[in-house]
């Protein structure tokens, strides 16, 4: 399946240019056009940054979530159709490799967040980690701030979303269990395929369907709510599992499942068709072509309410699907409601001093 040139390990296989840049990556020697790029093989580099604030409000007709919060920007997971690529563009660096091999690590997120508890208008409302990038990604494991900003959730009372695709969290589930047991954490997991040959090129450094699997029923057998969402749901490569993976997750013990379209908005189109001409050139133009009937004829659509589903005749197909398979595993719809009543507002603690 995996074409030789193909860097291993990683999802993008090219540089992109970043439109906010006044450089770009051109090859330098012209003899030298057929040689593989070997920044594409860079090591994954941890930038420590220190930002001003740390939690976003969500405007968006799509989510139905208030605040999110992301200790990470980058991921090195590789995901392919991860729309989050192009806000590194922001940061100085491009949608591409360098997504996954600059990351940048929100330091003094929980001092933040701390800080933002203690004012006096703060509303209460659940926050959502990983609205952008996954707070479970590698970086994790070394720096450990997701860890401390669900302990400072558990402090406050303060209800808390969690999305990922890594089983790290499964680490911190003597706090999961805590704030669960005060109606204040869900939990919902990703899973694009069961297919182990694809995910190892589509998502490269995300653990497998089984493990994933594995961690829904973890956290389920210990009460925690979890939901799985069969996402993004791609034409040609996964659209065909997702009644296979609605039943895996109904079998691990998930409460519910949802589903979104692949959109490959901005710079991502060029990541991912790149990609899926080096990987499966066979069936590369099934996919984007199958890509582009979700969109009206493009690689995305940003237009609210839409852009997450899809419209047309494979939309159509997918959404039935999607509601066949939650008719058959799903059938108890449910509804999770944080508790948002028991907020307090604590003496500083630990990360006052941080």
């Amino acid at each position: 399946m995996q074409a030789p040139s193909i860097i291993k390990g990683r999802g993008a296989q090219i540089h992109t240019e970043n439109r906010f840049a006044r450089q770009t990556y051109i090859k330098a020697h012209w003899e030298a056009i057929d040689e593989e790029d070997l920044s594409l093989q860079d090591k994954t580099e941890y930038l420590e940054v220190f930002p001003k604030t740390i939690i976003n409000e969500v405007k968006s007709e799509d989510l139905p979530l208030e605040y999110s919060l992301n200790p990470y920007q980058g991921c090195e997971h590789g995901c392919l159709y991860c729309y989050a690529r192009d806000t590194h563009n922001y940061w100085g660096y491009n949608s591409g490799a360098e997504f996954e091999q600059k990351i940048m690590v929100k330091l003094n997120a929980p001092l933040l967040l701390e800080q933002t508890f203690q004012k006096p208008n703060w509303q209460v409302k659940p926050i959502m980690l990983s609205g952008n990038t996954d707070c479970y990604q590698p970086a994790e494991r070394r720096y450990g701030i997701t860890r401390k900003i669900l302990e400072l959730c558990l402090q406050y009372r303060h209800p808390v979303g969690i999305i990922t695709k890594n089983a790290l969290i499964e680490r911190d589930l003597d706090i999961l269990k805590a704030l669960n047991e005060l109606n204040l954490v869900h939990v919902s997991i990703s899973i694009t395929t069961l297919n182990e040959d694809l995910r190892a090129v589509l998502e490269p450094r995300t653990v497998t369907a089984k493990r994933k699997l594995k961690t829904v029923e973890i956290l389920s057998n210990a009460g925690i709510p979890v939901h799985v969402m069969i996402a993004p749901v791609i034409p040609g490569l996964n659209s065909h599992e997702i009644f296979d993976i609605a039943e895996a997750a109904c079998n691990a013990g998930a409460k519910s499942i949802s589903h979104a379209v692949v959109r490959l908005n901005g710079s991502i189109g060029e990541v991912f068709t790149d990609w899926v001409n080096k990987v499966f050139p066979d069936r590369a133009e099934k996919v984007i072509n199958g890509i582009m009937e979700l969109h009206g004829g493009k690689l995305n659509d940003s237009r609210p309410k839409i852009r997450m589903k899809g419209e047309g005749q494979t939309a159509e197909m997918i959404r039935q699907m999607v509601q066949v398979a939650k008719q058959r595993f799903f059938p108890e719809p449910f509804n999770l409601q944080l508790n948002s009543d028991l907020f307090v507002r604590t003496k500083k603690g630990q990360f006052s001093l941080f």
